[in-house]
């Protein structure tokens, strides 16, 4: 009895053609090739998420305004990050205690300009803007940075002219 549904016997390697590549093993998946691209993306998604932080924190300002008081102190800070640091003594009532107010200075220029002045102890007025979440202190020691600075004149002062004036003779 003959059966015609199994197929005829292979004799070997005459059933495949001579210029067909040879087969090609099965596909092993690639394990590192998996783990290198999680690894890269474990580092770059927090990487960018902290860049994307730090670009919102410190260019948008939660607020703006303008403090008048007499500068108490300024000074340049620290040991890597050397920002500069002020305070200003407000006063609401002559004869009360001044609410002390501390500010740092990003801008070299605004720096520069209050030691050019000579505001020291002098009342001025200070532009500032407040910056909430700032992670570190080296970009400032407080929330508060001075863009701009004022002199008021006091009334009944004269200008600084840089020489003292000439005592008036008594009659």
């Amino acid at each position: 009895m003959t059966n015609d549904l199994l197929p005829a016997p292979s004799s070997g390697p005459q059933d495949i053609p001579h210029d067909a590549p040879p087969p090609s093993p099965p596909r092993k998946s690639s394990w590192r090739g998996k783990f290198i691209l999680v690894l890269f993306l474990l580092l770059l998604i927090p990487l960018l998420s902290v860049a994307l932080y730090l670009a919102v924190v410190l260019n948008v300002s939660y607020s703006q305004g303008e403090r008048t008081g007499y500068l108490q102190k300024f000074s340049r800070k620290g040991w890597i990050c050397r920002t500069y640091e002020g305070e200003l003594a407000m006063t609401t009532v002559p004869g009360v205690a001044p609410i002390l107010w501390v500010f740092s200075v990003w801008d070299e220029n605004v720096a520069k300009r209050i030691s050019e002045l000579n505001v020291m102890g002098k009342r001025v007025v200070l532009h500032y803007q407040e910056y909430i979440g700032i992670p570190t202190t080296c970009f400032g020691e407080t929330r508060y940075f001075v863009d701009g600075v004022k002199v008021i004149e006091e009334p009944g002062e004269e200008p600084v002219r840089g020489t003292r004036p000439e005592p008036t003779p008594e009659p």
